[in-house]
């Protein structure tokens, strides 16, 4: 990851639990580019999945990298990425964008899932392949910088929720940064640093 303060937030989860609805509110309200990641799919990867075949690390990983190459053009500004992230080695790769990358993973009732894949339009993505998706999901560790959302109310309250969480990861890395500033003996030039000494000079 390179130097940046922007913000790319990765709404991840398996297809059918709400990221798309839940991506499109936060770029809105974010006022950040937005990616769907499942435009970034080369025609092969879309031909295996409509045919019902799940597709592989070997199928994913470049895919990922062109998705990856996109977060980093907008390092300037920090995005909204919509992308199903299911293993940690995903996003590892996505987490190595131009500037600051953080997961929410939306997490729906399988059976709620599956019913709305049965009933959407326009999507290559079957039903059929949800129990693959669910085997091969990995949710987010401890360690992984995000935060896994229930979406088990209205749209409104899980955009809520998410605003919220983004709150409380962008505090926790302000908080670990300043502590490697500390134990480096740097100066912490991040912008709520400066921002914090600017309101010391005025007081």
């Amino acid at each position: 990851m390179a130097e940046s303060s922007a913000t790319h937030v990765v709404v991840m989860g398996i297809s059918g639990s709400g990221k798309t609805t839940l991506a499109q509110a936060l770029a809105h309200r974010l006022a950040v580019p937005s990616a769907e990641a499942d435009e970034f799919h080369p025609a092969a990867n879309i031909e295996k999945m409509s045919a019902g075949i799940p597709l592989t690390d070997e199928d994913r990983m470049p895919w990922l990298a062109k998705l990856t190459a996109w977060m980093s053009s907008h390092a300037d500004t920090g995005s909204v990425v919509t992308c199903s992230a299911l293993k940690r080695s995903y996003r590892e790769l996505l987490s190595q964008a131009d500037g600051h990358v953080v997961f929410l993973e939306v997490d729906a009732d399988p059976a709620v899932i599956a019913e709305r894949m049965e009933h959407r339009e326009g999507h290559f993505m079957p039903a059929s392949l949800l129990p693959s998706q669910l085997a091969t999901l990995e949710p987010l560790e401890a360690d992984e910088e995000g935060v896994r959302l229930p979406n088990t109310g209205t749209v409104q309250d899980l955009e809520d929720a998410a605003i919220a969480a983004l709150g409380r990861l962008r505090t926790q890395g302000e908080a670990r940064t300043g502590r490697e500033h500390a134990a480096s003996g740097t100066e912490d030039n991040t912008p709520a640093a400066r921002a914090g000494e600017h309101n010391e000079e005025q007081a």
